[in-house]
This record gives structure tokens, C-alpha cells and sequence, in this order.
């Protein structure tokens, strides 16, 4: 499969990421092309016959092309072999149905999470408001203390000033008798 062109849709797997990884960026090429291109040397190629798999497990994909061969790779000092595997997938049957299903898991999933969201919201708002009404009811009730508390003030000057109001009349009429005695 040793092509002279690079293929459009190609995709190098490496083994420093989990094979996991590539299967969006497959899903993806194979959703725009129509195909995809997996290539990998030496110790990657594992990973790639393992997203090779993931796909077909998922009936996404089908094995169209498989090839194996040997590439020189020069380093500083010698040129050396690396064994190369190459990978072509083209969409399967399936693929479109199986797509716009998962399309409308991710369209539900994504409504369920802003209705939580949203729920927890309106929970979060409810909740201030029962703390600010709280508030006002307890600042209400503050507030009646001290107006109880003023009548209360109020009432006991009235009655020190009822219980004055005879000595100051009985003071006036005193000075009222030492004014005409005199």
C-alpha cells in the first residue's frame, strides 16, 4: 500500500497515546471522506490495529486495504529498518444511521445537562429568596420590637408625667398662697 501521494483522510497513530483517542478524529475523516488512512511504525502498530478494531466493534467501519512493509528510517549514524503498517477503512452501512443516532444521544445529553442546569438555577435563586424574605421578616419583627419598645418608653413618660403633673400643680398652688399672703 505504499502510496506516492499522502491519502486526504490519512491518520498517524503513535504508541505514546491510548488508541482510544484517534477513534474521534477516525469517526471524523471517515464522516468527510468517506475513508480513512491509518498508518503507524514499528511498536504503533498495535495501537492501530486496536482503533482499527474500536471501529469495526462499533460497525463504523470496514477493512478496505491492509499492507505491511519494511521502511528505511537514517538516522546519524546507519539507516536502519522499521516495520510499517497501513490501514484502510471505509465507511460501513451503517455509518450515517449509527452517527445521527449518537448525534441525537449527544443533542439529549446536552439539553438534560442545561435542564439540570437551569433546575439548579432556579433552586439556587428560590433559595435566596427565602433567605432574603427571612431577612425582612426578621428585620420586620426587629423593627416591631422597638416600636413596642417606644410605645412601651412612651407610656411609663406619660405616667411619670401624670404622676409630676399633681406635685406641679400643688408646687404652683403653694406659690400662689405665699404670693397672696405676702
Amino acid at each position: 500500500m505504499a502510496t506516492t501521494q499522502e491519502h486526504p483522510a490519512r491518520l498517524l497513530i503513535s504508541s505514546s497515546r491510548k488508541p482510544i483517542s484517534y477513534v474521534p478524529a477516525a469517526k471524523r475523516l471517515l464522516q468527510e471522506h468517506g475513508e480513512v488512512h491509518l498508518s503507524a511504525l514499528g511498536v504503533a502498530c498495535s495501537s492501530m490495529v486496536t482503533v482499527a478494531e474500536i471501529l469495526k466493534a462499533r460497525k463504523l467501519a470496514e477493512v478496505k486495504k491492509l499492507g505491511t512493509m519494511l521502511e528505511m528510517l537514517e538516522d546519524e549514524a546507519r539507516a536502519r529498518q522499521k516495520p510499517k503498517m497501513e490501514i484502510l477503512l471505509a465507511k460501513s452501512a451503517e455509518f450515517d444511521s449509527l452517527m445521527a443516532a449518537e448525534k441525537d444521544a449527544a443533542a439529549e445529553a446536552a439539553a438534560a445537562k442545561a435542564a439540570k442546569i437551569e433546575a439548579e438555577k432556579a433552586a439556587k435563586v428560590a433559595k435566596e429568596a427565602k433567605k432574603a424574605a427571612a431577612a425582612a421578616a426578621a428585620a420586620e419583627a426587629k423593627e416591631g420590637e422597638e416600636a413596642a419598645e417606644a410605645k412601651e418608653e412612651a407610656a411609663e413618660t406619660k405616667e411619670e408625667g401624670a404622676e409630676e403633673a399633681p406635685a406641679v400643680e400643688e408646687a404652683a398652688a403653694v406659690e400662689e398662697a405665699a404670693a397672696a399672703d405676702a
